[in-house]
């Protein structure tokens, strides 16, 4: 088993968002994570991730409020709930956060660059680097162009790519077809199929919950911060309170 949550709760002052959940990613799969907005998806991404350990530890008795966050949290064998972001990060656990969050004053190819900040062995860099060139030709066309002036499909791809630079052994992506067209939404979950088949497990939470449950290996069914479904996408759409209610199908 790659990632093993168990028993995770995270409130921010008196709201809970994520209520003792516990889930499992072994190490190939593609599992997704969906629901309805509000169900916790980002959150438990951000609490795996290390963001919201990071959260706790700078909003505490500060104007930003309290944050807590109980459970436990195994990663590749270890304990990663009180570990640093960047520590996560280094053991290979990626966040590709929503709507993509480029450094938009900055070219394509220096996010590349600043998605391998902690690696520093030049020539699998620059290994890497044409990985994610061949992956996405776009960018290498565009390498030198500010960020900031990308369509938002180009911006979801070097979101992508720049979270692949960190060389991820699960590679987490929040909400990659958020404010896409639809020929381009196709074409940012074929790349992301094409990821799982390098051999990187991802953690994916999307709306597109059709699309989704063709893609996945097993499917997490999120409201008010709790799992209240889960398995193969065929076997959740079977069940008509799930499909309605949760899904919106």
């Amino acid at each position: 088993m790659l990632l093993e949550v168990a028993n995770l709760t995270v409130a921010y002052d008196k709201a809970m968002l994520i209520n003792n959940l516990s889930m499992s990613v072994d190490d190939g799969e593609m599992v997704s994570l969906v629901g309805p907005n509000g169900a916790g998806k980002t959150t438990l991404l951000r609490a795996v991730t290390g963001l919201v350990a990071w959260e706790k530890m700078t909003l505490r008795g500060t104007a930003g409020g309290d944050v807590t966050l109980k459970g436990s949290i195994i990663f590749d064998g270890k304990a990663i709930e009180k570990a640093p972001a960047h520590e996560i990060v280094r053991m290979g656990l990626v966040h590709c956060p929503e709507r993509r969050r480029p450094f938009r004053e900055m070219s394509v190819l220096e996010n590349l660059m600043a998605g391998a900040y902690l690696h520093t062995d030049k020539a699998q860099v620059q290994a890497d680097l044409e990985m994610v060139y061949e992956l996405f030709p776009v960018l290498a066309k565009r390498s030198k162009q500010v960020s900031g002036t990308l369509s938002g499909g180009e911006q979801q791809m070097l979101a992508v790519g720049r979270a692949l630079m960190s060389r991820p052994k699960l590679l987490c992506i929040d909400e990659p077809s958020t404010g896409l067209a639809p020929l381009m939404r196709q074409e940012v979950f074929n790349k992301i199929q094409q990821i799982r088949e390098m051999g990187i497990t991802i953690l994916l939470v999307e709306q597109e919950v059709a699309t989704v449950f063709k893609m996945a290996t097993r499917n997490y069914v999120l409201s008010s911060g709790k799992i209240i479904a889960q398995g193969k996408g065929d076997d959740l759409l079977q069940d008509e309170v799930i499909r309605k209610t949760y899904l919106g199908l």
